[in-house]
């Protein structure tokens, strides 16, 4: 079987897969790449999800790349609007020719006496097709695409109506006129609410717990104005290290200042809730920052509930019944529709089975160093964003740090780069150990250990990150370089290639 061999491998044409082939075209021009992606249309996460309202979480300016602006002044862009931004920047960069739709990875393995790796796909008919490289950047996000979180509900089965999970949306939905509960608190249970309020005959969002919810102005005043004064390619980069700045100012005066930070946010709810009774049910037990904040734009979820379209309700489910779900006080629910945003199913490397010269490698057992390269493991990326402010803000630097190595490794005529701890710096609990979401806590046996040190050790600071991956020096005592092996075949350098 021949396959086709390329520098650069890139999993995933999502946010992050588009970012880094950018980055590549940009920065490393002589090295040719090929992105693999499953779905048959650029944009991963913002590709699958297609629920009403499906919105970021973060403001764009911020959320956008740092070398293509977003150029409007929404704040909290919807789900087409950044499918088009991500497709758009593609093809402004040359990258759409380079993306192989309908290919799902299934395995990756090195090779050290090629020092290559072979990754093996399996496209939409169940054939299998098998491409090699030099370097492999996985960029898959961290949940499975192919199912949501979902409880274990007692008496679901005799539920009469239909029950959603968002992650699985059906485009034959009709819920005019329709009772629906919306089981969550997170982002796309407060995205979901108020789209859906205004044409659903009442909405209920039904809590285990509160989430943190803070308001945002739906459009950027500051910028359209900024926007008349000067060129707006300055205005719009102002925006972004302005928010860059407000964000990381928060999350730090959450961790300095819990019981501050706490009263503004609640204050901020209490400013927009007519009916203050409601409070409790928006007072989380937690911390800021212990869990995501959920942002909602000019506060639409606080205007569907003083409506009277939309209500909280904070309880456990005791079970489901023919006409609703029977809460543990007794009350019950009922509904036509029941929406579980229940959370994500948390998966790492998009569910590619890695092995090193044919040996399991468990990703569970490593760590990584800078956020960027895993341990142990040689001529391998994964792009993982923050989780405590936009993810491109990560996504974008850790890309340009995997272009500084390839440059690296190709002025030095070098052909490995493989991080090995010299200590003892891994620690029981994982990279994202932080967070106190559910979903976290669920995916620690699955997510990388976190490190006692830098460089080991993932401290979602973006001040800090910036300068350890774009001006630190590539070499240092962690990070094993080595030479090509006596017989291998020389780098392509800018073309593709069939070998046996």
């Amino acid at each position: 079987m021949t396959m086709e061999h390329h520098d650069v491998i890139i999993i995933g044409a999502g946010l992050s897969g588009i970012g880094t082939a950018c980055h590549l075209a940009r920065e490393c021009p002589g090295q040719s790449y090929l992105i693999l992606e499953r779905r048959q249309a650029v944009g991963g996460t913002w590709d699958l999800f297609r629920y009403p309202g499906i919105r970021s979480d973060s403001d764009m300016f911020s959320f956008g790349y740092a070398f293509r602006p977003w150029n409007a002044l929404q704040t909290l862009a919807d789900g087409p609007a950044i499918r088009q931004y991500i497709s758009d920047t593609a093809k402004e960069h040359g990258v759409s020719p380079h993306i192989r739709f309908g290919q799902e990875t299934q395995d990756a393995d090195w090779d050290s006496a090629t020092q290559r790796w072979t990754v093996t796909t399996r496209d939409n008919q169940g054939e299998e097709q098998k491409f090699s490289c030099r370097f492999l950047i996985s960029c898959t996000g961290y949940y499975d695409h192919k199912q949501g979180h979902l409880p274990n509900f007692p008496g679901v089965d005799s539920f009469k109506g239909r029950c959603i999970h968002p992650q699985q949306w059906p485009e034959d939905l009709d819920y005019r006129g329709k009772r629906v509960v919306v089981i969550g608190s997170g982002a796309t249970a407060v995205t979901l609410v108020p789209a859906m309020a205004e044409d659903a005959a009442h909405i209920t969002m039904l809590q285990r717990s509160p989430s943190y919810i803070m308001s945002v102005p739906a459009h950027d005043t500051l910028t359209s104005v900024l926007s008349h004064l000067m060129p707006k390619s300055w205005a719009y980069r102002l925006a972004r290290r302005r928010n860059i700045a407000i964000q990381r100012w928060i999350y730090k005066a959450a961790k300095r200042w819990p019981e501050k930070t706490r009263r503004f946010l609640l204050k901020g709810v209490s400013n927009k809730l007519n009916d203050q009774s409601l409070m409790p049910h928006f007072t989380p037990r937690y911390m800021p920052w212990d869990q995501r904040l959920c942002a909602v734009p000019n506060g639409d979820l606080f205007t569907a509930i003083n409506s009277g379209k939309a209500s909280v309700v904070t309880d456990q489910i005791a079970a489901f019944t023919e006409n609703g779900i029977r809460l543990a006080s007794g009350q019950e629910l009922e509904a036509d529709i029941v929406i579980t945003a229940t959370g994500l199913q948390l998966q790492v490397l998009g569910g590619t089975k890695l092995t090193l010269d044919g040996a399991p490698c468990k990703i569970n057992e490593r760590m990584t160093y800078k956020g960027v390269l895993l341990e142990g493991v040689p001529n391998m990326a994964w792009i993982f964003g923050y989780t405590n402010a936009p993810w491109t803000l990560k996504a974008d630097i850790a890309a340009r740090y995997v272009c500084r190595l390839l440059n690296h490794l190709q002025a030095t005529g070098l052909a490995v780069a493989q991080a090995n701890d010299r200590g003892a710096n891994r620690q029981s609990h994982s990279m994202m150990g932080t967070l106190e979401s559910g979903y976290i806590q669920r995916a620690n046996a699955v997510l990388p250990r976190q490190g006692a040190e830098l460089p080991w050790q993932v401290l979602n600071a973006y001040e800090v990150d910036s300068a350890m991956l774009l001006e630190e020096p590539i070499e240092d005592e962690i990070l094993e370089l080595e030479p090509h092996q006596r017989g291998n075949p020389t780098p392509s350098h800018g073309s593709s290639k069939a070998v046996a």
